[in-house]
């Protein structure tokens, strides 16, 4: 049953873990959207498709973004009850860190799960549907092999140039098309306006013009036909687009169960085996340190005594990313057989866990004693030298103008 306590707890890592994990996926996902957009407009596709490459990017950023906001937001309430006074009044009326970290426990196994759930089962699947969305917008399954101002060929004698579109294809204008046949006969058609409909047949669209010109050329003919309309029908024959690859075309786009059937299976190559059971442990050893932040949280959050530094925030981002970069660097080793799968990823796991344990232990049962002290004073002489530095160039300005 929560008390009071805990409620109170709950709220102080609530808010700076919501906040945090937001901001760390708009990061993420900013990165991306630029280069999805210059992908997408050079295909020539729709705007929307970008929304739904970035919509099944979303778990793999999760992935990451989800231990980062847990980090923070344990480590930020328990930075904001040491520097209030709070942390020691709690000590002082026999509270330990064990009993405090209960309710951050709480966020971290929830989390976990949560992350589990995401890496393990759901990041598979939106990641081939990524791919495919980016399979699709190459071949012109969404529309894209007809690019503005440009002439394409759609095969079988069919050329098309469209010198703008709007509303995602659905408003056509300055619109050139010629079909040529094989026995010589020709049609060439421009229009003002024009829009794709679509048939019952979904290898055939038509293509409705309005306001245009058709000149149609037959060596049975002694001159080209000549014929204004109003409006008129061209049907197309839509390219044929080759079938997108089943799921499972590299380890990220299998679940944990079928990573764990890969890796035991005497079908596959031994180098297949490393590729799954390297990206099996990768995932859960990702999930695994997501029990040990809360303790690494309060060894980064609580500076000394007489310091309100806030170098164990960032210390702690440091922490976690380069755990991160770590594990891709191990995976993609024990994907190549040059070490043993385990090995790779569960060593610098229980490094990283040693780490942690000595630095709680620190803050924990020995009296006065900081993790992050003494980086905090180094960090403290290096902002003293710089102040000094700015100060002594800002004097050295000051006299020259006053003696110019």
């Amino acid at each position: 049953m929560l008390t009071a306590l805990d409620r109170y707890m709950a709220r102080l890592i609530a808010v700076p873990l919501i906040a945090s994990l937001m901001i760390a996926a708009m990061l993420l996902v900013l990165d991306r959207m630029q280069r999805l957009f210059v992908f997408v407009a050079t295909e020539g596709g729709p705007v929307s498709v970008v929304w739904r490459m970035l919509a099944n990017l979303l778990p793999e950023y999760l992935g990451l973004g989800i231990p980062i906001g847990l980090m923070l937001g344990i480590l930020l309430a328990f930075r904001r009850l040491a520097l209030s006074s709070e942390l020691d009044i709690l000590r002082g009326v026999g509270l330990s860190y064990t009993r405090l970290l209960k309710v951050p426990y709480m966020y971290a196994i929830v989390l976990a799960v949560l992350n589990l759930a995401i890496v393990g089962f759901i990041q598979p699947h939106s990641k081939y549907a990524y791919e495919r969305l980016r399979f699709e917008l190459r071949s012109g399954a969404l529309g894209a092999s007809i690019k503005v101002g440009e002439f394409n060929n759609l095969g079988d004698g069919f050329t098309i140039r469209i010198e703008q579109s709007a509303e995602e294809g659905r408003r056509l204008t300055g619109i050139f098309a010629r079909m040529q046949s094989g026995s010589g006969q020709s049609l060439a058609v421009t229009a003002a306006r024009g829009q794709f409909l679509a048939t019952d047949d979904p290898d055939t669209i038509i293509l409705r013009l309005t306001e245009g010109v058709l000149v149609h050329d037959s060596p049975s003919y002694n001159e080209p036909r000549i014929l204004s309309f109003s409006s008129h029908d061209l049907p197309i024959d839509l390219p044929k687009i080759e079938q997108f690859r089943t799921r499972g075309d590299g380890d990220v786009e299998l679940s944990l169960p079928e990573l764990f059937k890969a890796g035991l299976s005497s079908a596959n190559t031994p180098l297949d085996r490393a590729k799954a059971w390297s990206n099996f442990n990768f995932r859960v050893v990702e999930v695994a340190m997501m029990l040990l932040l809360p303790l690494a949280a309060v060894a980064f959050a609580i500076p000394p005594k007489r310091s309100t530094s806030a170098l164990g925030v960032f210390l702690s981002i440091v922490f976690i990313v380069t755990y991160h970069k770590i594990n891709q660097y191990a995976e993609s080793v024990g994907a190549l057989g040059r070490l043993d799968p385990f090995l790779a990823l569960w060593g610098p796991f229980l490094v990283f866990a040693g780490i942690i344990g000595w630095m709680y232990y620190q803050t924990a049962y020995v009296p006065g004693g900081q993790p992050i002290g003494a980086l905090e004073r180094q960090f403290a002489k290096l902002l003293g030298l710089f102040k000094a530095l700015f100060k002594r160039i800002g004097n050295r300005r000051y006299r020259k103008a006053h003696e110019s």
